[in-house]
C-alpha cells in the first residue's frame, strides 16, 4: 500500500516499551512523527534515533511527539532507550502488521544482495492524523532535521 500525502493514515494497535497499547486515536490531538527503522541498536538506527533524541525538545515546542516503529521486543526497545537516552516512544510491530499496512515492507539491495525487509520511513501526521509528508528510503543522518522543517513549516 502506498499512503499518499493528504489522506488519512491506517488506524494501528501496537505495545510500546512499557507495554501499553498505543493506537491513532490514542495519539490524535497533535502532530507526530511515525518513523518506521529495521532494528534497535544497528548503526544506522542509533544515529537515527540519536538524532530525533538530540532535537526532541524543538518537536515538543511544536507540539509533536515522535514514535519510532520496528519489530523489536519491549525488552529491546528498553535497552535501546537506556543505552541512548532516548526521551520518545518505541513501538513493537512484531508480526509486520503496520509495517506492511504504511507500505514499509519490501525488497532491498545491500552490497549486490538482495532481501525483503523494513524500508527506512518516516511518516508526518497532523493531529487528525492526516498524512503531511513521507520520506522512503531514509538517509539516517540529517534526517530528523529535515523532518523538524517541514514540521515547523506547515
Amino acid at each position: 500500500m502506498s499512503l499518499l500525502e493528504g489522506s488519512k493514515v491506517p488506524d494501528f494497535n501496537l505495545i510500546d516499551q512499557n507495554g501499553d497499547f498505543i493506537n491513532l486515536s490514542s495519539i490524535s490531538g497533535k502532530p507526530a512523527v511515525l518513523y518506521f527503522y529495521p532494528k534497535d541498536d544497528t548503526p544506522g538506527c542509533t544515529v537515527e534515533a540519536c538524532e530525533f533524541r538530540d532535537i526532541y525538545g524543538e518537536f515538543s515546542k511544536l507540539d509533536c511527539n515522535i514514535y519510532g516503529i520496528s519489530p523489536d521486543d519491549e525488552s529491546s526497545h528498553n535497552k535501546f532507550i537506556d543505552n541512548h537516552s532516548l526521551p520518545f516512544t518505541l513501538l513493537c510491530d512484531p508480526d509486520k502488521k503496520m509495517i506492511q499496512e504504511y507500505g514499509v515492507w519490501g525488497e532491498k539491495n545491500m552490497y549486490g544482495k538482495k532481501s525483503m525487509g523494513i524500508i527506512r520511513s518516516t511518516f508526518l501526521i497532523d493531529k487528525d492524523g492526516i498524512l503531511l509528508k513521507k520520506w522512503t528510503n531514509v538517509q539516517a543522518k540529517g534526517h530528523a532535521e529535515k523532518v523538524k522543517e517541514v514540521l515547523a513549516n506547515s
